[in-house]
């Protein structure tokens, strides 16, 4: 329990920004999940397009500090590793 007004009012704005950094890891993770579906039932040219917004949105929660910039990195190469992998075998 806070004791001192500065303190209280640190309380509140973790509240808050613990609700907006999770609304952007919730979105972040649900953009990955589905241009991995789209890459995963071999329909490239739709996982590209996702794959921008993905990076869109992961660079943005980067650049706000809600993610890592090179846990924001690693996620991009993955994702477009992985439409590179099924763009070459079908």
């Amino acid at each position: 329990m806070a004791n001192h007004p500065s303190a209280e009012r640190r309380n509140r704005q973790r509240i808050r920004k613990t609700l907006r950094n999770k609304s952007v890891k919730r979105a972040v993770r649900t953009q990955l999940t589905k241009a991995r579906e789209l890459v995963d039932t071999k329909k490239n040219t739709e996982a590209k397009v996702a794959a921008k917004v993905v990076e869109a949105t992961v660079d943005k929660a980067a650049s706000k500090g809600i993610i890592h910039r090179k846990a924001a990195a690693r996620l991009k190469a993955r994702l477009y590793r992985r439409i590179a992998a099924a763009s070459k075998a079908g």
